[in-house]
């Protein structure tokens, strides 16, 4: 069931969603080698020989990527040096970048769910101290979890004009 469309945006046919927030993060995370590197990243991962290989991309792409989503703000580069070597970088998510794991570990359940034989994934995402499955769904802020045909969609009172 869709989400209800409440006020003004009841009447699809009158508004545009022109600075849709979905199209937006798309624009930042939207290729394939993008969300890639950000699930490497929780997985560990921080060197750059590293996020190529495991994501299976050339050094060309990676490189591309990766200062992408410097630019971004999702990734900082953060210095290392190994005895003898020169000074290279390491990429570590911020905040910003931590705040995409609800929607990494959405398109893997999803994934899993529809894409994988059996609807089991190759990995489990679990709590570290209990060994549960970890899920991810709307909720309120109270944690009330809500169906998409109990939710409205309506204009932010905060940012609506007066």
């Amino acid at each position: 069931m869709p989400m209800t469309l409440e006020g003004p945006l009841a009447d699809r046919a009158r508004w545009q969603a022109d600075a849709c927030s979905v199209g937006k993060a798309m624009d930042v995370v939207g290729t394939r080698s993008a969300m890639l590197l950000i699930r490497e990243a929780f997985y560990g991962t921080t060197r750059f020989d590293d996020f190529a290989s495991r994501v299976g991309i050339t050094d060309a792409i990676a490189a591309a990527r990766l200062k992408e989503l410097v630019a971004a703000g999702i990734f900082a580069k953060r210095p290392y040096r190994e005895p003898g070597q020169r000074t290279r970088y390491e990429y570590v998510l911020t905040e910003m970048g931590q705040d995409l794991l609800p929607a990494l570990l959405a398109l893997m359940r999803w994934g899993d769910r529809y894409l994988q034989e059996g609807g089991e994934g190759p990995v489990d995402v679990v709590a570290a101290e209990t060994g549960e499955p970890v899920e991810v769904s709307p909720r309120t802020s109270e944690g009330v979890a809500v169906d998409a045909d109990a939710l409205k969609v309506r204009l932010n009172r905060r940012r609506a004009p007066r």
